[in-house]
């Protein structure tokens, strides 16, 4: 079976040169980088290269700005909770929108609860973050604003930039999760007037369980991991070398090769919305049709549920995922395409394809025969096709 990944947001083949890169840490080369002997000398001119790609991917001014993580994850929760502790004497009030990804948005809730306010900002119907809401929402004792750079779930490139400028001019901490963009848009520290921003390897094809945070010099960042003098004393514990190592590697071929991985994946992106749209009735795209990102493609099928639609793809060999979970008792709707104002109704059928850089036309061709059919097939067995909505949400209404 031809097995297609339009998950690449989750799941990226290693670039063969990143693996190339990561061989020697995984035999002869076995020092720590912090060692001052002849074992450590290798591993630590190979770490402190891959911080300088990193670096150069977002051009920071310094290498030393590039926190070393496990995961743009932990860059988010390094981010956000390190600078409200290192900041609680100046203020604890924080600015974040609606749409963030749940390492954002669930350390923000636990702030919360150690009496930090948060000030959610509101999404239009496609994702979008106003600025002047921003603005207008600043406080003497507000001490950051943090706001994705993109979400994975609908795809809606943010005006980071202009966010960036007012935060600047009001001297408030500002940071962005850029996981979602890294290798697909060109990321821009200094443009962007951003203090932290977020990333994570796999998604520009490093190895997974890696990531970085930029730290502006100056920025004041309390460390969530104690007890070592690693990267700037933010973040204790031994290099996961060889990982590293890789990511660096993706990083510089990220860098070198983004305006060619950009047409790629916008040429495969348009094709398969186009065909969406023409083959498959009632459905309809969440986030914006253009300002998007270059690989991602997201909708939201009426009538039937996004897991349904996922697993039958996946018995296809066609892997995607999508905006719902499942709980033990019912599904829950996402929080992102409730920010943006999906009826929970449809927000159930939503589904998200990430495409890549080893994805080619005839991938696309297979995804636009096979989706119509499990759609088709899935409505006929739905109950709500072409029974009344209204009274459908009515009777679910009077259960709950």
């Amino acid at each position: 079976m031809r097995h297609i990944n339009f998950d690449h947001l989750a799941c990226s083949s290693v670039l063969p040169e990143v693996r190339e890169a990561m061989l020697p840490f995984l035999g002869d080369d076995i020092g720590n980088p912090l060692s001052r002997h002849y074992f450590g000398d290798k591993p630590r001119a190979a770490l402190e290269e891959a911080r300088a790609n990193i670096a150069r991917l977002v051009n920071a001014a310094l290498a030393e700005e590039m926190i070393f993580t496990s995961c743009g994850s932990e860059s988010n929760n390094l981010a956000v909770k390190g600078a409200a502790i290192a900041n609680a004497k100046k203020g604890r009030h924080i600015i974040a929108s609606p749409i963030e990804h749940h390492s954002v948005s669930h350390p923000l809730k636990n702030l919360e609860k150690q009496d930090y306010k948060i000030s959610w900002l509101k999404a239009d119907e496609k994702g979008g973050i106003d600025p002047q809401e921003a603005a207008s929402l600043i406080k003497e004792d507000t001490i950051l604003i943090t706001v994705t750079s993109a979400s994975n779930e609908i795809g809606t490139l943010e005006p980071i930039k202009e966010i960036g400028r007012i935060a600047r001019g009001k001297g408030v901490i500002f940071h962005t999760d850029a996981v979602a963009c890294a290798g697909q848009i060109p990321l821009d520290v200094q443009e962007l007037n951003v203090d932290l921003l977020s990333l994570a390897g796999n998604v520009f094809y490093g190895p997974l369980g890696t990531g970085a945070l930029y730290v502006r010099k100056g920025v004041r960042v309390a460390p969530l991991i104690e007890g070592g003098i690693q990267e700037r004393g933010l973040r204790a514990g031994t290099h996961n070398l060889a990982n590293l190592v890789g990511m660096g590697i993706a990083a510089k071929v990220a860098q070198e090769k983004l305006l060619e991985r950009r047409e790629h994946l916008l040429g495969l992106r348009e094709k398969l919305i186009a065909g969406v749209f023409k083959k498959v009735p009632d459905c309809f795209l969440t986030g914006e049709r253009d300002r998007r990102l270059p690989g991602h493609a997201s909708f939201c099928v009426k009538f039937i549920e996004g897991e349904s639609i996922l697993l039958r793809l996946n018995m296809l060999g066609i892997a995607g995922t999508s905006g719902s979970t499942c709980s033990s008792e019912a599904l829950k709707v996402s929080s992102v395409l409730e920010a943006i104002g999906v009826d929970p109704i449809w927000a159930q059928g939503s589904v998200v394809f990430g495409l890549g850089i080893d994805n080619v036309l005839e991938d696309v061709e297979v995804f636009l025969k096979e989706f119509p059919e499990v759609i088709q097939s899935l409505r006929m067995m739905s109950p709500l096709f072409g029974e009344d909505i209204e009274q459908f949400r009515k009777m679910k209404h009077h259960e709950h």
